[in-house]
């Protein structure tokens, strides 16, 4: 039996084995010489499907790449924008560009114009000089730039230190806004051929940490050296920002004459002349003119090139009169049905809250109301009279009654429906605002109106102010949202519209409760992020539409704006010879006021303490707004957020603002204004936009504290919290806590000067201090001056 078993070896592994030998195991027992094939491979064709599939994506990433090569370097596309940029005082730009001029100008043309179509080097660019110093007209250039050429100097005296403090706050603004591609030209380098790599190494390694890796360093003294980088910029692939391909945007290189409008007087029309970038303009869209506000559209007119790329031989460059006179291709003209209207605000109906007229359930209660009360007894003295009886109404009795137990403060739990603030006779007592403006001023003094109000205050006075900011910040630092209960006004008064919470985190609170009269001028959206695809995608579709409403990017073509204010005109012609006029067009709905939220960071080199509801310039994108933001913190895990007096340096906070709507991404510059006309702007912020809602609610927490005067174990009598013992009934519901980690409750008012007996969770120190926390929902300031004309 032993000799008829055969012995079967396991067989060697082998990638060279065919298909057929590693699918045996899968052999039917019906047919033993038959190989079944696997389920999984029942889709024929699975691996050429595949293979088809990325083929096919191959080819569209290749397509897409040479149209984007072809539309940013061909004779169509517009002129390339180079910003020279000097990284110190000690560069000398005005002699670089020149330079640069004459090298890509044609030989038989002088450089008579920022623009030059140069065919030798088979491009078209604008070059822009950057004022050293001026950080508006920087930050304006580097919006629309499509090259950064930062210029550094080697000279000895420079070589400590290649970039001064207006050069780093430049740079790192042009961090958030989006740096585009960037070069580093070296200038001033010796002679000597050592020398001249020794310190075109020093200046590299020095220099290589502020910029990114793929930034390239060229030397930039003679005319071989600067044609070498021209001939790398003309076949380099441009990089810009995610936030500008998304809107059209033209930089006017002529504000040219005002017609006014006969129907609106201090109105005309502005026409602006430039190329048009990015993507395609429809004459039905809005544009926002930068430092100016938003307008419509009443033509657009497509001109002949002003500098072609291929000109006839003998063909000079247009001067500023030829430019006003060129050949008209053809124009533009609005469709009603289809232009975007030009929405700012609601317009709520002062009715729309109102009940003009009672239905016959109201009748029925209160006919009920009446039977009720005339049937109520009068708890009278014994010995009144009738006569004397009739002087009782019903307010004494009333006032008994909530003497013996009951309370104003309402106090919310955690699992309550309802988020009411006080008893709604209380509350509805002070809702006209007349009594109670040290409640509804909240902290603001007399000074803060005045500095808000833009009144002509002596230096005395601004010096003052600016003391009492930095003592109020000093102070926030060191006790946060403690405040004193004042002793001439009433804390049921002075904090009327505060409320407590049981728990910060879980506790309710409705977002539509209690909203300010400038949320009825406000738009909101049911859902942003699918608005905001709607809009994108609409906007995509219409850029692939007809000829006949949109002009591609890269035609000259000039805007007809209306309804712009004379001066306002007037102004933008001469801001227009020192810093570049920028005009994009708006996505649907961005002309809306809407509550808008940012993150945002103190700049490094801001020291001054920024306030909240203090007037700053927002630059978000190519838009600037004037506006009162306040600041609060960014709780993840809780829908409501706490509101910060300053914005602390170090750290991210959130900002909110009413200002018109903007899709995001887009990055955020804040510039807090000088006093006076002398003093500059100055970067106070930087930060991007988070988010749209309104519903957003953000409270401001403040601590009433107060100090034990007799302890008892667990009990103890606390004084100077408040004055009164009204106070002390109407605050009772209201947790309160220690700073020793005690909790505990108020039980009922001692004497006749607001002190109050308590009662904690465990053995309360005489050294401690007791606190209650009170919150009261804020929101941010209306701007009085929505758009401001950047300065000259």
């Amino acid at each position: 039996m032993a000799g008829s078993r055969v012995q079967v070896n396991k067989a060697h592994k082998t990638r060279f084995s065919s298909k057929a030998s590693r699918q045996v195991h899968k052999t039917s027992n019906t047919g033993k010489n038959r190989i079944s094939k696997p389920d999984r491979n029942a889709a024929k064709g699975a691996r050429d499907a595949r293979i088809q599939r990325n083929k096919m994506v191959r080819d569209q990433k290749r397509d897409a790449l040479l149209k984007e090569k072809r539309a940013s370097s061909g004779a169509t596309s517009p002129p390339r924008v180079i910003v020279l940029f000097g990284l110190s005082s000690s560069v000398n730009i005005k002699v670089l560009a020149k330079e640069v001029l004459e090298l890509i100008s044609p030989e038989d043309a002088g450089a008579t114009s920022a623009t030059v179509a140069s065919p030798n080097y088979r491009l078209r660019a604008t070059v822009l000089e950057a004022p050293h110093g001026d950080l508006l007209s920087c930050m304006e250039m580097a919006k629309v730039a499509d090259l950064i050429a930062f210029v550094a100097s080697a000279s000895p005296c420079s070589s400590s230190s290649h970039i001064d403090s207006f050069g780093a706050q430049c740079l790192s603004v042009f961090r958030t806004i989006g740096l585009p591609s960037s070069v580093i030209l070296i200038r001033d380098l010796p002679v000597d051929l050592k020398k001249r790599n020794d310190m075109k190494k020093m200046c590299m390694s020095n220099l290589a940490s502020e910029f990114p890796e793929d930034s390239k360093f060229f030397p930039a003294d003679t005319k071989d050296e600067l044609h070498k980088f021209m001939w790398l910029f003309k076949e380099q692939r441009l990089s810009v920002p995610n936030w500008r391909s998304q809107r059209p945007y033209l930089m006017a290189q002529e504000v040219v004459d005002l017609v006014a409008d006969d129907s609106n007087p201090g109105k005309c029309t502005l026409f602006l002349s430039g190329y048009l970038r990015a993507r395609s303009l429809s004459v039905n869209q809005l544009v926002h003119v930068s430092g100016v506000g938003d307008f419509q559209l009443c033509k657009i007119d497509v001109l002949k090139d002003p500098c072609p790329l291929n000109a006839k031989k003998g063909e000079d460059l247009m001067d500023a009169d030829e430019l006003r006179n060129m050949q008209l291709i053809c124009s533009l003209v609005p469709d009603s049905s289809k232009q975007e209207p030009l929405l700012v605000e609601n317009v709520p109906d002062p009715l729309a809250g109102e009940q003009t007229f009672p239905t016959e359930a109201d009748m029925a209660l209160a006919k009920e109301f009446n039977k009720q009360k005339k049937q109520k007894k009068m708890v009278l003295p014994v010995g009144t009279s009738k006569y004397q009886a009739a002087w009782f109404g019903d307010d004494d009795v009333d006032d008994e009654d909530s003497e013996n137990g009951d309370d104003g403060m309402v106090l919310d739990e955690g699992d309550n429906d309802s988020p009411g603030l006080q008893d709604n006779n209380h509350w509805d007592s002070h809702d006209d605002g007349t009594s109670l403006n040290s409640g509804d001023s909240d902290g603001e003094t007399e000074a803060d109106t005045m500095m808000t109000d833009g009144e002509q205050l002596t230096k005395e006075q601004i010096e003052d102010e600016i003391r009492k900011i930095k003592e109020a910040h000093a102070e926030d630092e060191e006790f946060p949202d403690e405040v004193d209960t004042p002793t001439d006004v009433p804390a049921r008064d002075r904090f009327a519209k505060y409320r407590g919470l049981k728990s910060f985190r879980t506790s309710s609170w409705d977002p539509k409760e209690s909203l300010p009269p400038e949320y009825a001028r406000l738009f909101e959206f049911v859902n942003f992020s699918r608005t905001q695809k709607g809009v994108l995608a609409k906007a995509l579709d219409m850029e692939q539409g007809s000829m006949d409403e949109c002009l591609p990017a890269g035609s000259y073509v000039r805007l007809h704006v209306k309804e712009v204010p004379i001066d306002v005109a007037s102004k933008l012609r001469e801001l227009q010879k020192k810093l570049p006029v920028l005009v994009c067009g708006l996505l649907q709905h961005e002309s809306k006021m809407s509550v808008l939220h940012f993150s945002i960071k103190k700049h490094d080199t801001y020291n001054a303490p920024i306030k909240s509801k203090e007037t700053l310039i927002f630059h978000v994108g190519f838009r600037q707004f004037v506006v009162r933001p306040i600041f609060s913190s960014d709780a993840i895990n809780s829908n409501k957020h706490k509101m910060e007096r300053f914005l602390h340096a170090g750290r991210f906070s959130m900002a909110s603002i009413y200002a018109p709507v903007s899709f995001p991404p887009l990055p955020l510059v804040v510039l807090k204004s000088g006093e006076g006309e002398v003093v500059k702007p100055a970067v106070a912020a930087v930060g991007s936009l988070r988010s749209i809602d309104p519903d957003r609610i953000i409270l401001k927490k403040i601590i009433l504290t107060g100090y034990p005067q007799r302890v008892s174990k667990k009990k103890a009598i606390v004084r100077y919290m408040f004055h009164n013992p009204q106070d002390v009934r109407w605050f009772k519901p209201v947790e309160v806590w220690s700073k020793c980690g005690r909790r505990g409750r108020v039980k009922e008012p001692v004497g006749t000067h607001g002190a109050m007996k308590c009662i904690f969770n465990g053995v309360v120190q005489q050294h401690d201090t007791v606190c209650m926390t009170l919150f009261k929902r804020v929101f941010p300031k209306w701007p009085e001056q929505r758009f401001q004309i950047l300065d000259a």
